[in-house]
């Protein structure tokens, strides 16, 4: 009896050893994590370069849509900066990029008294062949065309004025309640024998401020041309539509889209130490609409990206993963760069770890999407007692993926490359994102420096603990 209580002692003070070691250590492996990130933040803090990266990107190459010469003008520059961040080896990954061109006519106004509106030609929208003139329908967003039909449709401008909905707390989300209206009302609305389209701004914000973006037409219906409205101006048509049902108005475009040019996507990589042949990606999209200076879509990503090369030398961190900053090329209309980089991945039989975006603006830093298993996201989620102190608490669970650039790595079906791969998106605060998004207003002065600076740290610290702990 007294020989087994001795083992029973001996069992009872081993484990409490061990686990008293394991705490210690795992303490310990805490602490040494802390320091690291510390650095991080230190490093964009205090001799950060993301700023001043930002400042050249808006104002020596300035907007950069894809196929035009400031599009050529950003590679060069971003080929450049990362060869002298002392990267271990930077190339560029040929695409083929689609040519829209704004044109130098964009006119809206009211037949009767000739007071303009403010707008915008949507990206990818065809011209109007001279001066167009009709009166106007007003549609709350796509589901609405039904109930007007074609009787009321026909022959008329259809008024897109479905506002962001400012019940719904996430920007994001609120956009894409209402972006379907943008990308597809040209088509919807012309299958009612519409002849144009004008579509309210995507933003929470009452101004004077038009914002483009994207548009798609359907292969088998006519195209008519498509442009953004003020939301000022939305409301302003919507009133005095509903005092006078035969407003005719006034619009001319001169948009025209040309054929495909050759452009490319950026990339620099930090080989790894002891797994070189798996890929840590982080990246954002080098062009952006032809009205503003990109600053925050996404010129933000884009520095941040390259910040992260110059964090990890500046620290003296050998990653054990190969580390890819991608800049990539045509996210805006048509996403070729994302999906060239995909098939590009697949095409040399290469493996992904993680693919990362900044792709959401250079507000202060919240968090990321996490697109995993649950036992990654269980494992990433662990990281957020790390990155607390530093205003990183959202860790939220995703299918939707880390966006559109590295999206096609996995949840394209002709594309996947790993189904297993963790995606994340970063996640920047979103209230004022709509703000300037897609705007003339999306210029360098609109980026706080400190905020952008945190979002460099942030995603630094990220993909350090990816790095070391996968």
């Amino acid at each position: 009896m007294l020989k087994q209580k001795v083992n029973i002692s001996k069992v009872l003070i081993f484990f409490i050893s061990f686990y008293g070691f394991g705490l210690k250590s795992a303490q310990s492996q805490n602490s040494v994590d802390s320091v690291q990130i510390r650095r991080m933040f230190d490093l964009a803090l205090e001799n950060g370069m993301a700023y001043d990266n930002l400042r050249t990107l808006c104002k020596n190459v300035g907007c950069r849509i894809s196929g035009s010469e400031a599009a050529d003008s950003a590679v060069n520059w971003g080929y450049n900066v990362m060869k002298g961040m002392m990267a271990d080896t930077v190339y560029k990954i040929p695409i083929m990029v689609p040519q829209w061109v704004r044109g130098d006519i964009e006119k809206a106004f009211f037949i009767s008294d000739k007071n303009k509106l403010s707008i915008t030609a949507l990206g990818g929208s065809i011209g109007t062949n001279g001066l167009l003139q009709a009166k106007v329908v007003i549609a709350n967003g796509i589901e609405d065309l039904d109930r007007l039909g074609e009787s009321k449709i026909k022959g008329n401008i259809v008024l897109f004025n479905k506002p962001f909905d400012p019940k719904i707390i996430s920007g994001f989300e609120a956009y894409s309640a209402c972006v379907g209206q943008r990308y597809s009302g040209a088509s919807k609305a012309a299958a009612y024998g519409a002849v144009a389209v004008l579509v309210r701004s995507m933003t929470h914000k009452t101004d004077n401020n038009p914002h483009t973006g994207s548009m798609g037409y359907q292969e088998d219906i006519a195209k008519i041309p498509a442009a953004a409205i003020s939301t000022e101006h939305a409301d302003l048509l919507a009133i005095r539509v509903s005092k006078n049902p035969n407003l005719l108005i006034g619009l001319n475009l001169n948009c025209k889209t040309l054929d495909d040019k050759p452009s490319f996507n950026v990339v620099a990589e930090i080989r790894g130490q002891t797994e070189p042949q798996t890929i840590i990606a982080v990246g954002g999209h080098l062009d952006s609409w032809d009205i503003g200076e990109g600053a925050h879509d996404d010129g933000a990503g884009i520095v941040h990206s390259m910040e992260l090369l110059r964090l990890m030398k500046a620290n003296g961190y050998k990653p054990k993963h190969t580390i890819r900053i991608v800049l990539f090329m045509n996210e805006e209309n048509g996403n070729r760069g994302g999906k060239g980089y995909a098939q590009w991945v697949k095409d040399r039989g290469e493996k992904h770890l993680m693919a990362l975006e900044s792709d959401a603006g250079g507000h202060t830093p919240r968090g990321f999407s996490i697109t995993a298993t649950d036992s990654q996201y269980a494992k990433i989620a662990a990281y957020r007692k790390l990155l607390e102190p530093f205003g990183c608490h959202v860790f939220q669970k995703s299918t939707w993926g880390g966006g559109v650039d590295i999206n096609p790595l996995k949840l394209d079906a002709a594309l996947t490359i790993n189904p297993n791969m963790i995606l994340l998106g970063f996640l920047p605060d979103a209230q004022r994102y709509f703000d300037y998004h897609h705007a003339r207003t999306d210029v360098f002065e609109n980026v706080h420096q400190r905020e952008l600076e945190m979002g460099a740290g942030s995603i630094g610290a990220m993909v350090y603990l990816i790095d070391k702990y996968f």
